[in-house]
């Protein structure tokens, strides 16, 4: 059974219990979250990742976007990459790679790493036909759904598939006068497909068959927004919303199937328009986690992204969004490197804890006031453990202030917490 059918059915599996344990949280309302769809924990039954729930009542958790591209194939450097994701506080990791032999990358990230593992399908389609010296037109129906499937038996614990890009959906879009238009590369290739092929979205037109592969291996899918605004001004308009209610629909059907399922939220929205589309996505699709990228709340940030979306992401989180995409420095420029995935990972886990003290857990509070003791105790060592990036919190503390324990180069001897200790005694 899949973790949908067996909170449905009242069977307790072992990764309900580790994430109840891991979460603090009482088992019967895990459970009831799980059976109310509020509540996803991606766990292919083929691989043993480290269970993580994503949803309603639960931490907000962090995902890293890795990958090769046809200009840069590195297998090795994706997999260093992968050990960064785990090392920098990463729940999962989903590969995006476009370039060399995509099968082969993918097996060997879901053995390298217990993170949980995505991808997008239609990417290796597009990759395989382009090696034949084709296009993603030459894609059948069948082709896509073989992909789908092969990587499910794989391992591969969630998938992001465009279903919700339709006819009908298309035509809300050729009348929308975007700034950018499409900047989803699954979206743009089905909108040049069905545009093409004057054909229904074979990914929404056989949707069940989708839901049988997801239910025979328990992959949970991540229901993408093709149609995400690429830019503020493109944000939270016709076409944006003509694909959230078709998603709404996808949602209710994947429940009914017992496929678990999460959905997919917009890039680039002006803070304005952030609280609005969690509360959109969360009335539409009832409830379903919801896993955005960033958002980014400008567009002029170049090189910067990951301070924007940090930004954006903190008050997506504290609106109720439950898990946040990273937003690297390479964003919009250029595959990210080590050091980008590293900034990427630790914006995001900024913006997922000040979001989670907004929303109440418990936990991130209470790291935030052990952090504050341990100040006025001048425990350096544990400030450090209890910081985003322990290394190097400890490498700027030791080489500006050396060995000194009750100070540091900021204030030296006029430490404002040294002299108010003095006064309170």
């Amino acid at each position: 059974m899949t973790q949908l059918q067996s909170a449905q059915t009242g069977h307790i599996t072992e990764e309900m219990t580790y994430v109840a344990q891991h979460e603090q949280i009482s088992l019967e309302i895990l459970i009831n979250h799980i059976r109310d769809g509020k509540v996803v924990i991606p766990h292919n039954i083929h691989r043993n990742a480290v269970p993580f729930g994503i949803g309603k009542g639960l931490a907000t958790k962090i995902n890293s976007n890795i990958g090769t591209s046809e200009m840069r194939i590195c297998i090795d450097e994706e997999i260093q990459k992968l050990s960064l994701s785990k090392k920098y506080g990463a729940h999962s990791v989903m590969d995006l790679s476009t370039g060399g032999d995509l099968n082969d990358i993918r097996k060997r990230m879901l053995i390298e790493t217990d993170l949980i593992l995505g991808t997008v399908p239609i990417y290796a389609v597009a990759s395989e036909l382009q090696k034949e010296g084709k296009d993603i037109l030459s894609m059948s129906a069948d082709m896509l759904f073989h992909e789908i499937e092969k990587q499910a038996i794989q391992g591969v614990d969630f998938m992001t598939v465009h279903a919700g890009i339709t006819q009908n959906s298309l035509r809300f879009h050729e009348k929308s006068g975007r700034l950018l238009g499409i900047v989803s590369r699954g979206g743009s290739l089905l909108k040049y497909w069905m545009l093409h092929h004057d054909r229904e979205n074979p990914l929404y037109e056989y949707y069940d068959r989708l839901l049988d592969i997801c239910l025979q291996h328990d992959v949970t899918l991540s229901l993408g927004d093709g149609f995400r605004p690429g830019a503020i001004s493109d944000a939270t308009d016709a076409t944006q919303i003509s694909e959230l209610l078709v998603i709404g629909e996808l949602v209710e059907r994947a429940r009914k199937a017992g496929v678990q399922v999460m959905v997919e939220g917009p890039g680039h929205v002006p803070l304005t328009d952030i609280q609005a589309n969690v509360t959109l996505e969360k009335r539409i699709c009832h409830e379903a986690p919801f896993y955005v990228l960033g958002p980014l709340p400008t567009d002029f940030a170049s090189g910067y992204d990951h301070i924007t979306g940090a930004i954006g992401g903190a008050l997506a989180a504290s609106y109720g969004a439950d898990f946040l995409c990273y937003v690297t420095p390479a964003e919009h420029l250029c595959l990210p490197d080590m050091n980008d995935v590293k900034l990427g990972i630790i914006a995001s886990r900024i913006a997922a804890h000040i979001g989670d003290i907004s929303k109440g857990i418990l936990s991130a509070r209470a790291t935030d006031d052990q952090i504050a003791k341990a100040r006025r105790e001048m425990n350096w060592e544990r400030i450090f453990e209890l910081s985003v990036d322990p290394e190097y919190a400890r490498e700027r503390k030791v080489t500006t202030s050396e060995s000194s324990t009750d100070h540091c180069s900021m204030c030296g001897e006029l430490c404002a917490i040294r002299t108010d200790k003095k006064s309170s005694k």
